[in-house]
């Protein structure tokens, strides 16, 4: 069933083993639930906000306050695209989509989790393919963006198989203290490299087309894209 009225609802990304899903609020609880669960070793944070360290259940109020202002805030100016992603109908993580600006400036930035009993299985290499994709061949990006803590081996190992270009470090508070913060950028042209090489899984998009409004972009430059 179609979502008129909100088109970003009918957002779905397809590869052989997942799917991603634009955020419901049935997903949000599921992701909510899957963090309970665990999603790295609680000595370690690999994210500059903690929000894995807040107890309950301030931590599940926190969550929904974060996915509901996704969809609140939503704007051609200024976005933040959620996926709950499946494997087989079941519940493994999430993957993000930013960007500030697109119809100018044509850049996105990307954030994920897998749940800690889904890791070691390539299903965070095979969600951000799966959003590089719309980014790239469904909204017309030129560049994509990620970062990524300096000891963050999953991540940056995702991020390196993928051929993102180094693009310098930062500096990110992450647990009151100041650590190292890896950069990335991946350039449309490296993107289509990488795809010839032809070991990225297979990609289908499905509602893209009537999103494409909500993005600020139009239906003929939608079909050039894809031309």
């Amino acid at each position: 069933m179609t979502t008129p009225v909100w088109p970003l609802f009918d957002l779905v990304i397809r590869t052989p083993r997942l799917e991603l899903r634009a955020m419901r609020e049935a997903d949000m609880l599921g992701l909510i639930e899957l963090a309970d669960r665990g999603i790295h070793d609680p000595e370690t944070m690999p994210f500059a906000e903690p929000w894995t360290d807040s107890p309950l259940p301030q931590r599940h109020w926190e969550s929904m306050r974060f996915f509901f202002r996704r969809w609140s805030e939503w704007s051609p100016e200024s976005w933040k695209l959620s996926f709950a992603t499946y494997a087989d109908g079941e519940l493994v993580g999430t993957q993000d989509l930013i960007a500030t600006h697109f119809v100018e400036r044509r850049v996105v930035s990307s954030g994920s989790w897998i749940g800690q009993a889904y890791q070691g299985h390539g299903f965070g290499k095979e969600q951000r393919v799966a959003v590089l994709t719309l980014a790239f061949d469904g909204l017309g990006a030129r560049m994509a963006e990620t970062e990524a803590f300096w000891d963050n081996g999953a991540s940056n190992s995702v991020t390196r198989w993928l051929r993102y270009e180094a693009n310098g470090e930062g500096v990110a508070m992450r647990r009151d203290v100041a650590d190292r913060l890896l950069h990335y950028r991946l350039t449309r042209p490296r993107w289509e490299e990488r795809r010839r090489r032809g070991d990225l899984p297979e990609v289908e998009l499905d509602g893209v087309e009537a999103a494409l409004p909500l993005f600020g972009l139009d239906q003929p430059t939608a079909a050039e894209r894809h031309a």
